[in-house]
């Protein structure tokens, strides 16, 4: 997971707070020779707000009581050595899986096994893992916590293969056709041609979603806000104030707005073509994925019930997966 670095952090708010009013006080040009760095970024606290502003950080974003009121209100945090909003640094920091690449971790089992049944078992234990690490994000995300169980589990049992599809592109899960198909299930049971050819067609639909996702380059910052916007839906069925998600989910497109237009300035475009996304991935049916991922872990239980009983218990599922544990 991506550490963003803290600007002005509880423990030094005061002393940052006292620095910044003296300096703001003394009026003193900035002395542009001072190294502002990770390592050096505290030596000097008027130096480090002036750098602050002239990549662009918005004066009028500062948190408010941390620094002069001329000052205030400015966001605390960075992403790739830029700033983000509070929502988004919260969104980065429930990430409870390293941000580790899994193409390259699976392509290395698959070369040093003897079948394809090791390809069939990485790719299912990875997926899961995916899985795992969706309920734990959610649980840790700002507002979702505070909803009751049951519209927690409205929301995922609606998002949940979107979420997997985005944490899959974001992991670069593996997908090999051969061994999905094979976890599915595709050669030991036999199918009427017209149902290989829609099973083959939904395949390749996945598989187009998570390779326009890659092709974007999509950041750890924007995949945060993209879950987050998928999360809270206002169509999930039992939401006794659709309205209260919907704005929920206006506030993570808000900050993905602000976070495109900081990031990047030269591409306006880029917002609209992320928030496109997001649709085509419902065009993947949730049952495709639990027959390409999840046939071999849990058989023929719904996805849907295995994240009801994981929101219910408050805990993870140990395998082999029985329902009603």
């Amino acid at each position: 997971m991506l550490k963003p670095l803290i600007l002005l952090n509880t423990h030094h708010a005061k002393t940052t707070e006292n620095t910044l009013v003296k300096a703001s006080q003394n009026a003193k040009p900035p002395r542009t020779q001072c190294q502002i760095d990770q390592h050096h970024r505290n030596q000097c606290q008027y130096c480090r707000l002036k750098k602050c502003f002239r990549v662009g950080m918005r004066k009028e974003a500062v948190q408010r009581g941390r620094i002069p009121p001329s000052h205030a209100g400015m966001g605390a945090e960075f992403f790739n050595g830029q700033p983000v909003s509070e929502l988004i640094s919260q969104l980065l920091r429930a990430e409870p899986y390293p941000n580790s690449r899994y193409g390259a971790q699976c392509g290395q089992q698959l070369a040093g096994g003897n079948s394809s049944v090791m390809g069939i078992d990485n790719i299912c234990e990875l997926a899961a893992r995916l899985l795992f690490s969706t309920i734990e994000w959610v649980r840790n995300i700002p507002y979702f916590p505070d909803l009751p169980v049951s519209e927690q589990v409205a929301l995922l049992r609606l998002s949940w293969s979107e979420l997997f599809i985005l944490n899959a592109a974001q992991s670069a899960l593996p997908l090999h056709t051969a061994p999905l198909l094979a976890a599915a299930g595709f050669h030991s049971s036999p199918m009427p041609a017209d149902r290989v050819v829609s099973f083959m067609d939904q395949v390749r639909v996945f598989q187009d979603q998570v390779d326009k996702l890659t092709r974007l380059q999509v950041d750890s910052a924007e995949y945060s806000c993209l879950k987050a916007i998928a999360l809270f839906s206002p169509d999930a069925c039992g939401l006794s104030d659709p309205a209260h998600i919907e704005s929920l989910q206006e506030k993570a497109q808000v900050a993905l707005t602000e976070y495109e237009r900081m990031q990047y300035p030269g591409h306006p475009q880029r917002f609209g073509r992320l928030l496109l996304r997001l649709p085509a991935l419902r065009a993947v049916p949730a049952n495709l994925i639990s027959q390409l991922f999840f046939m071999r872990l849990v058989g023929k239980t719904p996805i849907e019930t295995l994240i009801r009983d994981m929101q219910l218990s408050g805990s993870s599922i140990s395998w082999p997966y029985v329902p009603g544990q």
